[in-house]
């Protein structure tokens, strides 16, 4: 059994009371993160109070999926909890060794590359090159009978479908709302999008993340259940789901 709970669902900065992209799988003892946005961190003490997690996987290095992982560093570093295991593309360091260069980021982070990434834990793991401003990296983490994918941030992609195929929960950006833009490429997805690879992916249930600041929250839902026939979910702090 795997738990997830949504530490932050608002793409770009955090609206007042919520927190940007992050969430905390458990399974059995193993504590893992995927991405700490802005204002994370205070949300995952309410639920590791030592920060001690197990492992930390960060998709891009963009502040709103990275930011508090400085945050949760300094906590393993200064609290004695030895050296994080850090899961991300390499320019992750490159971030927080521009926000915190003393101690320097080696002294921190246990750091692996994403890209090469097969196991975590537990947890099986195949990543996708999916299309955004910068290199991020879809995750799909298994363990036998059990299935999540997320996509980080991405545009339209055909690996979406790879990525999502046959998951027991599909967590996928939604930052637009209404008809697909005309730009070419693209970066980010609509609500309608996400569903539609979903549902190609056959995925069993999807979480919605990533709502631009001020959006309308109900509307995702809404259109994503006219391509989308499972369950469908929309992030929310504190959410716990279990799969």
């Amino acid at each position: 059994m795997v738990r997830l709970t949504v530490l932050g669902s608002c793409g770009a900065w955090p609206e007042p009371g919520r927190a940007c992209s992050g969430f905390l799988l458990r399974h059995e003892d193993f504590r893992l993160v995927l991405d700490l946005g802005y204002g994370t961190v205070s949300r995952l003490l309410e639920h590791c109070p030592d920060g001690a997690v197990d492992a930390v996987v960060i998709t891009h290095a963009h502040p709103d999926h990275c930011a508090d992982l400085t945050a949760l560093g300094r906590i393993h570093h200064y609290e004695g909890h030895g050296k994080l295991p850090l899961y991300s593309p390499p320019d992750v360091l490159d971030v927080v060794r521009a926000a915190e260069p003393e101690p320097a980021p080696e002294q921190v982070y246990d750091h692996h590359d994403l890209a090469a990434t097969t196991s975590v834990g537990p947890f099986t793991v195949r990543t996708w090159r999916l299309p955004h401003h910068v290199p991020n990296w879809g995750v799909r983490l298994s363990l036998p009978g059990v299935t999540v994918a997320y996509t980080g941030d991405s545009g339209p992609s055909a690996d979406l479908a790879e990525l999502g195929a046959d998951a027991d929960l599909y967590l996928m950006e939604s930052t637009l709302q209404g008809p697909s833009p005309n730009q070419r490429p693209r970066y980010v997805e609509t609500a309608t999008e996400a569903a539609t690879w979903a549902a190609r992916a056959r995925a069993k249930r999807l979480l919605l993340t990533h709502f631009w600041p001020g959006s309308d929250r109900k509307r995702p839902a809404a259109e994503a259940a006219e391509v989308f026939d499972g369950e469908i979910l929309l992030a929310e702090e504190g959410l716990t789901v279990t799969v």
